[in-house]
């Protein structure tokens, strides 16, 4: 059995499993949840970093980061959701999209959980607001359509706008109507999608 480290709220963990879910392997996965502040969490052993997620194979060989786990699973799962040809390299992009937005959501929680409020340096996080400004931007003019076949760059879209809806109360929302619509259909072909919602 596959062990995967990751958290509930983890949006990179949950595309993990979206793109398990997709891929039928979920039954294949024990899902263990990490502390990545804790010392004593053996995830620092699992991966050098003590990031989320890390995929533990069944030889005892880990996987990290979330790129890499997923393009192992797709490889398990038939190479249904990192297509091949020039597409490839059009649905990596998106991810790196959709990852990049993450991070920069991810820095603006950590800058408001870390630091304390007369510390936090609010340069910092408006220039992390306007990554993920500017990437919703993109993403509403150039991947609201929904596609035929589910693939990477997808998932990892729906996992960003999830995150953003978690932690930032799905302001995203209010100026963004194409990817309302877009996460909608996504949400109704995944049921996986609302499984793995975290609820504030």
């Amino acid at each position: 059995m596959l062990v995967l480290r990751s958290s509930p709220a983890s949006p990179f963990g949950r595309k993990v499993k979206l793109t398990a879910a997709i891929l039928g392997l979920l039954d294949r996965i024990e899902i263990v949840d990490a502390d990545t502040l804790n010392p004593g969490d053996s995830i620092r052993q699992q991966n050098p970093l003590g990031k989320i997620p890390a995929l533990i194979l069944e030889n005892g060989d880990v996987l990290y980061d979330s790129r890499v786990i997923v393009d192992y699973l797709d490889h398990l799962g038939g190479g249904r959701v990192i297509p091949n040809g020039p597409e490839r390299f059009t649905a990596l992009r998106d991810q790196a999209l959709a990852d990049g937005i993450m991070d920069a959501a991810l820095l603006q929680v950590y800058e408001g959980r870390f630091r304390q409020e007369d510390k936090r340096e609010p340069k910092w996080v408006d220039h992390q607001a306007d990554k993920v400004r500017r990437g919703l931007d993109h993403a509403e003019a150039h991947l609201s359509t929904p596609g035929q076949n589910l693939q990477i760059g997808q998932i990892a879209l729906a996992c960003a706008l999830g995150y953003l809806d978690l932690r930032f109360g799905g302001r995203w929302r209010e100026s963004h109507p194409k990817l309302v619509a877009w996460l909608a259909d996504f949400e109704a072909r995944v049921p996986a999608y609302a499984k793995t919602r975290v609820t504030p």
